[in-house]
């Protein structure tokens, strides 16, 4: 670890210690008064000077000695796909689950430079623990049946790729679940965590995987697997991760009696779906059903969609525990703001009109999500309602997940959730472009902070139902159908 330097001078540097970024917009402005073009690292500070939880996890020293870090790596003329991995690798040190290289904010030659690589793995797989196990066979051999533990990926222990992988993870805080579940290859998302870490920094040699594995039988064996390009990953898909189309993106079934809701994204700020009139149109009538199971284990967040669900589970209006919205910035540098993408204008002055206070933060003057209060609406549902969550639930949906519990509206089944109750950061983002290496990086621009001391963990479920590798191998859904039985219990 280097030392931290005490320096000024050059485009965007300031003094170091803790001061950089502590240091207000128009000090990082007046620091590169005269530059006509800032590097990256200039860039770099000035967008993290308006994250609201660069210290929530860390101190300024630590964040500090890491930028001196990264700037000593950058400096070092890495290649492109070096300088993405250097740059994510600093990013999940601020242990925020909004704060990453976007991979679907990148350009299209970034993608086809650093994504587009036939290094990718024929089967579908999770995590339990530190046990990487088979969900779904791809590779046409027949030798992955589900329930296969893979001991070894390409001579590395299967736990060894997946430690050398978890440094470059996003989540909040401490929530290491969040981080393994990442990880796991789902075949649902266009642009996945493993497959492009995977195959920047563990490809494989030639055009095969080799593995060895522990069949569900308990028989261990070697085999060679053809790797899968780009294109075959997005043949592939089971479920489209873009909901940018005409929808609808979730489906609504009965089985027997009881109504079941599959969300997999609440992601709905681009598409011109009427998701609210959808979503009412079936919580009116329930189809009759006496009872309903949400599923959001794939939902990793988006809109507050959650609160349409609640709003109708009360004859009175909700009020929870409320998060302080909290910003760090009045108005953007103007330096800045040619390299600060986003979709809403206003972003760049959220903190006009709001109160300081403690900490070098702002108090937002108009709160852009009240969603600690919830107004009731009718009709009610009176069926038991549970909800199945799993660490994937991290913006939202943890949102959601932590309302559920506190109000005891919904019963929660599945594994500990995504997010931190520590609070988050989210609600609006500028994407930050690098004009040096041309990469993209989030941040997150609005800080959730709760009234109160709250632990550094994740909204466990009312009933834990953890996965096993049995489950996995005869294909049993043990949390749907705990919740089911419970449902009709009731």
């Amino acid at each position: 670890m280097l030392s931290r330097r005490q320096f000024i001078g050059g485009a965007g540097r300031l003094v170091a210690g803790g001061a950089a970024l502590a240091a207000t917009p128009g000090a990082l402005a007046a620091a590169i008064e005269g530059s006509a073009v800032p590097d990256d690292m200039a860039i770099i500070r000035g967008a993290l000077a308006l994250h609201p939880g660069l210290y929530r996890y860390n101190t300024p020293a630590e964040i500090e000695d890491r930028l001196a870090c990264l700037e000593v790596a950058l400096g070092r003329g890495e290649s492109r796909a070096e300088s993405f991995v250097t740059l994510q690798r600093f990013l999940s040190t601020v242990r925020c689950g909004h704060t990453q290289c976007n991979f679907y904010n990148q350009s299209d030659a970034i993608v086809s430079e650093l994504f587009d690589r036939p290094t990718r793995l024929p089967f579908a797989f999770a995590w339990l623990g530190d046990d990487m196990v088979v969900t779904q066979d791809l590779s046409g051999t027949g030798q992955l049946m589900p329930g296969t533990q893979i001991l070894s990926l390409n001579g590395l222990p299967a736990s060894d790729v997946l430690n050398r992988l978890l440094p470059l993870t996003r989540a909040d805080g401490d929530n290491d679940a969040k981080r393994r579940v990442q990880l796991e290859m789902r075949n649902t998302d266009r642009l996945d965590y493993f497959d492009i870490y995977q195959g920047l920094l563990l490809p494989p040699e030639g055009e095969s995987h080799r593995i060895t594995g522990r069949r569900p039988d308990g028989t261990e064996f070697a085999a060679e697997l053809p790797v899968w390009t780009f294109a075959q990953r997005q043949a592939g898909l089971l479920t489209a991760s873009d909901s940018s189309g005409p929808g609808p993106f979730w489906t609504w079934e009965m089985r027997d009696d009881v109504a079941l809701l599959t969300m997999p994204t609440w992601v709905m700020y681009n598409t011109k779906w009427d998701w609210q009139g959808w979503l009412d149109d079936r919580l009116a009538s329930l189809s009759g059903a006496r009872g309903l199971v949400i599923d959001l284990r794939d939902n990793e967040g988006g809109n507050e969609c959650g609160n349409a669900i609640l709003s109708r589970l009360t004859d009175r209006d909700l009020q929870f525990p409320g998060f302080r919205q909290l910003v760090r910035y009045r108005r953007t540098p103007e330096w800045l703001d040619p390299y600060l993408d986003t979709w809403d204008r206003s972003f760049r002055t959220i903190g006009e009109g709001g109160v300081e206070v403690e900490g070098g933060f702002y108090g937002m003057a108009e709160e852009t999500e009240p969603t600690d209060f919830i107004p009731a609406q009718t009709p009610r549902i009176t069926v038991p309602v549970a909800a199945l969550i799993s660490p994937v639930c991290s913006s939202a949906t943890f949102s959601f997940a932590r309302r559920a519990k506190e109000s005891g509206l919904v019963r929660l089944f599945g594994e500990t959730s995504g997010g931190n109750l520590r609070g988050i950061n989210g609600g609006a983002y500028f994407f930050v472009r690098l004009p040096g290496t041309g990469i993209e990086f989030d941040v997150p621009l609005i800080g959730y902070y709760p009234k109160g001391p709250r632990p550094d963990a994740g909204v466990d479920p009312d009933v834990f139902v953890p996965r096993t590798a049995v489950d996995i191998s005869v294909g049993t859904d043990r949390s749907l159908d705990t919740a089911m039985t419970w449902v009709r219990a009731a």
